[in-house]
C-alpha cells in the first residue's frame, strides 16, 4: 500500500490534526499582532501575564470557527471512506460501525467547540481548542482500531489532552487540583493497561483482537491471562468512571472548564464503550463466562456485572447528597456507566447495540445539560442548586431544555433515555436462560427509581423555587443566539430519538457485525 492510499484511509484523523495545528498557528499569530497593536495605540489593561485582557474575546470566535469548520470537513471525509478496510493487522479498521462512531465523536466534539462561546473565553483559545481536537483524534484512533497497541496509543493521546483540558483554568486552584488528581489516577490506569496488554500478548502471542480470540478458543485459560484480562478491565473501568474507580470524576466534572467537563462526560465515554465492547466481545469472546445469578461462570461477564451493580448503587445513592448540579451529574454518570455495562454483560450483538445506543443518547443529553450549566454559571457566578432558582422565569427556553435533559436521564417517556433503558433491560432479560440477569435488571430499576428523586429536585429548583434575593428575580438569562440554537438542537435530538429511536438504533444494529 502506498503512502497516499494510507493517507486517504486516515484522512479524517489527518484533517483534525491539520486543523489543530492551524489553530495553534492562528492563535500565536493573532496574539502577537494584537499585543503589538495594543502597545502602539493605548496603555494595556493587563492581566498577570501582561496580555491584554480583552484579547481572548476577540480571538475566541475566530478559533471556534476554524475548529468547527475542520470538524465538519472531517465528517465529510468519513463519509467518503470505503465501506470496509483493514490495515496492518487491525491497527486501522474501517467498517460501518467505526465510521458511524467516528461521526458521532466528531459531532460531540463539534458541540463542545460551540460550548466554548457560552462562558468567558479561555486566555488561550487557540491552544484550548487544539487540545479538544487532539483529544478527538484520540477518540477516532480508539474507535477505528482493533489492535491493543494502537488502542493504548489512542487512550494516551486522549488522556493527556483531557488532563490539560481539566486544569486549563489557571485562575482556579481547584481546577489545577482536579487536573492533578485526574492525571495521577489516569497514569495508574495507563500502567494497568500496559501491564495487562503485556500479559495478554505473552499468553496469546499477538495484540490483534481477532487473533487473540482465535488463540484463546483453542488454548486453556492460564492464570496470567486472567490477570491480564482483569487489569485491562480495571483500566477501562477508570475511563468510563465505573465504581469504585470513579473518584476522579466528581472533581473533574465540578471544577474543570464547562466545555472540558462536557467533553469528558460525553465523547470520551462513547469511544471508551465502543473499545471496551470490541475488547470483550471480539478479543475475549471465548472467556465470556456467565453472570446469571443461579449459574455464574468465571469470565469477564461476572466482573462487568459486579462493576455495573456497584456503579448503579454508589452513583445514585451518593448523588442524593449533592448540592452542586455538576457534581450531581458526575455521580449520575457513575450510575449511567453501570446501566451501559448491562448491555455488554448481555454479551451478544443486541446487547452491544443497546449499550452503544444508550451511551450515545446519554452523551448528547450531557452536552446539552452542560451547555445550560455554562450559561447559568456565566450569569450567576456558580452552578449550585441555588444558582438555578427561578430559571424558568428568567429563561423559559433554557428551563424547558433542561427539563428535557433531566427527564431523559431519569428515563421518562417519550424521551430518548427511556427507550435507551428499555432497550438495555429487554436485551438483558433475553440474554441467557431462565432470566439469569434478572437480578442485575432489578438493581438497575431500583437505581432508576432513586435517580428520579434528584433529577426532579433539579427541576423543582428551576420551576418552583424563587431566587434568594428579590432583585435577582428580574435578571434575565439571555444566552447568545448560537448557544440557544445549540441547546435547542440537542434537546430536539433527545426528544426525536425518544419518539423515533429507530433512526439511530437501527443504524447501530446494522453496523454491529
Amino acid at each position: 500500500m502506498s503512502y497516499l492510499q494510507l493517507l486517504k484511509l486516515a484522512s479524517p484523523e489527518a484533517v483534525v490534526v491539520v486543523t489543530a495545528l492551524v489553530l495553534l498557528a492562528v492563535g500565536l499569530t493573532i496574539r502577537r499582532r494584537t499585543v503589538d497593536a495594543t502597545v502602539s495605540t493605548m496603555p494595556l489593561d493587563q492581566n498577570a501575564s501582561g496580555t491584554p485582557a480583552a484579547m481572548p474575546d476577540a480571538l475566541g470566535p475566530i478559533c471556534c470557527s476554524i475548529a468547527a469548520l475542520g470538524l465538519v470537513v472531517a465528517i465529510g471525509t468519513v463519509l467518503m471512506l470505503p465501506r470496509n478496510a483493514n490495515l496492518f493487522g487491525g491497527m486501522l479498521v474501517i467498517t460501518p460501525l467505526t465510521c458511524l462512531f467516528k461521526i458521532i465523536c466528531i459531532a460531540l466534539a463539534f458541540f463542545t467547540v460551540l460550548l466554548t462561546t457560552s462562558e468567558k473565553a479561555p486566555r488561550h483559545p487557540g491552544e484550548y481548542l487544539a487540545l479538544v481536537l487532539f483529544a478527538t483524534v484520540g477518540l477516532m484512533l480508539l474507535v477505528g482500531s482493533e489492535e491493543l497497541l494502537m488502542i493504548f496509543i489512542g487512550l494516551e493521546l486522549l488522556g493527556l489532552s483531557l488532563y490539560v483540558m481539566t486544569a486549563f483554568d489557571k485562575t482556579d486552584v481547584r481546577s489545577a487540583e482536579a487536573g492533578l488528581k485526574y492525571f495521577l489516577f489516569g497514569s495508574t490506569s495507563s500502567a494497568f493497561t500496559l501491564f495487562g496488554i503485556s500479559l495478554i500478548y505473552g499468553m496469546s502471542g499477538t495484540t490483534s483482537l481477532a487473533a487473540i480470540s482465535e488463540n484463546l478458543a483453542t488454548a486453556s485459560v492460564q492464570p496470567l491471562l486472567a490477570v491480564g484480562l482483569v487489569m485491562t478491565l480495571i483500566a477501562f473501568a477508570f475511563k468510563i468512571a465505573a465504581a469504585p474507580f470513579h473518584v476522579w470524576a466528581p472533581d473533574a466534572y465540578q471544577v474543570a472548564p464547562v466545555p472540558s467537563a462536557a467533553f469528558i462526560a460525553s465523547a470520551s465515554k462513547v469511544a471508551s464503550f465502543v473499545v471496551l465492547g470490541k475488547i470483550v466481545l471480539v478479543g475475549f469472546a471465548p472467556l465470556h463466562g456467565a453472570a446469571a445469578w443461579h449459574a455464574m461462570v468465571a469470565g469477564w461477564s461476572p466482573v462487568l456485572a459486579a462493576l455495573a451493580a456497584l456503579s448503579i448503587l454508589v452513583g445514585n445513592l451518593v448523588a442524593l447528597a449533592q448540592s452542586n448540579v455538576r457534581r450531581l451529574l458526575a455521580y449520575s454518570a457513575v450510575a449511567h456507566a453501570g446501566y451501559t455495562l448491562i448491555g455488554l454483560v448481555a454479551g451478544d450483538r443486541d446487547g452491544f447495540s443497546a449499550a452503544l445506543f444508550y451511551a450515545t443518547v446519554y452523551a448528547i443529553t450531557l452536552v446539552g445539560a452542560f451547555g445550560i450549566i455554562a450559561v447559568v454559571r456565566r450569569e450567576t457566578g456558580g452552578d449550585d442548586f441555588s444558582n438555578f432558582r427561578g430559571l424558568a422565569s428568567r429563561s423559559p427556553l433554557l428551563a424547558g431544555c433542561m427539563s428535557i435533559f433531566m427527564l431523559s436521564l431519569a428515563g421518562i417517556p417519550p424521551l430518548a433515555g427511556f427507550f435507551g433503558k428499555f432497550y438495555i433491560f429487554s436485551v438483558a432479560l433475553r440474554a441467557g436462560a431462565n432470566l439469569g440477569l434478572l437480578w442485575l435488571v432489578g438493581v438497575a430499576l431500583l437505581g432508576s427509581f432513586i435517580s428520579l428523586y434528584y433529577y426532579l429536585l433539579v427541576l423543582k429548583t428551576i420551576f418552583v423555587d424563587e431566587p434568594p434575593l428579590p432583585a435577582e428575580r428580574h435578571v434575565d438569562v439571555q444566552p447568545d443566539l448560537l448557544l440557544r440554537t445549540t441547546v435547542a438542537v440537542l434537546a430536539a435530538t433527545v426528544l426525536l430519538l425518544g419518539v423515533a429511536p429507530e433512526i439511530l438504533a437501527a443504524r447501530i444494529l446494522a453496523a454491529v457485525p
